[in-house]
């Protein structure tokens, strides 16, 4: 007695072409999601460098357009020129919390030695970078793609998952290549996720939806962070943002130089 062979030609279950289309939509939404925060990570330390580089040139400046502005109002005593330079001392006057919102340039008693030292030709320490090795952008990628959330079907995984995404994603932040191994070797090492189950077309179809609605909040952010300046800048030289800022910082200096002999003239003047 032999045993019949399967029926190749049998009909597919009917939520087997939407599991796929769940399977394809989840994959695409974890490469999307990997891509924009690559691209956080990426304008968030330019955007750092970029305030500790500058921030203290930017300061200088306003101070002497301020010390301008009162040394012009002096000599005239016009109304005018009085308001003008107070609405400029009032940019410069220290507020409430300045030292958090200036990352450290400044506090309510002035410049800190590092920050005027930028503004000379005194030494002074690199300002902190983080730019993720080749080696640490892999490991990110294959952590997020095998520990990503909406791979989970049970609410426990799912919170497993999202608590550990979490610390892989604060590792990268900080271009941690040797957290982002220890994590890879701690995921390799942990429980197996349940294999997919079978689920209702009802489902299914929600499934897509809720996909659906997370690619909009991610192109969302994405969009916002492109319309920004500081990925405009970016923009403008993505091989060498160092040395854009090199430029600018010299650009800078120059319009200090020219501040500083307007605002000498002036008191001479006086």
């Amino acid at each position: 007695m032999t045993t019949p062979e399967p029926d190749q030609n049998q009909a597919p279950r009917p939520e087997e072409r939407l599991e796929q289309a769940v399977r394809a939509a989840e994959q695409a939404l974890i490469e999307y999601e990997i891509a924009v925060e690559t691209f956080r990570v990426e304008v968030e330390n330019f955007s750092r460098l970029h305030e500790q580089k500058l921030g203290p040139l930017y300061l200088r400046i306003e101070e002497l357009d301020a010390e301008i502005a009162e040394a012009k109002a002096a000599r005239t005593g016009d109304p005018e020129d009085i308001r003008r330079a107070e609405e400029a001392r009032a940019r410069v006057l220290p507020i409430p919390g300045v030292e958090e919102l200036l990352h450290g340039w400044m506090d309510g008693h002035g410049l800190f030695p590092e920050a005027a030292a930028m503004l000379t030709d005194q030494a002074v320490r690199p300002p902190e970078r983080v730019r993720p090795s080749e080696e640490a952008r892999k490991l990110y990628r294959e952590l997020a793609r095998k520990a990503h959330p909406d791979l989970a079907q049970e609410e426990a995984e799912r919170q497993r998952r999202e608590e550990f995404i979490t610390r892989v994603n604060a590792a990268y932040a900080r271009g941690d290549e040797t957290l982002l191994k220890e994590l890879a070797e701690e995921w390799a090492a942990g429980p197996v996720p349940p294999e997919r189950r079978p689920s209702p077309a009802e489902e299914l179809y929600a499934r897509l939806e809720w996909l659906a609605e997370r690619k909009e909040l991610l192109t969302l952010v994405a969009r916002e962070l492109e319309e920004g300046a500081i990925a405009g800048m970016l923009r403008l030289a993505p091989d060498d943002p160092d040395g854009l800022l090199d430029e600018i910082a010299g650009r800078m200096r120059a319009d200090i130089a020219q501040r500083e002999a307007e605002l000498a003239a002036l008191l001479e003047q006086g």
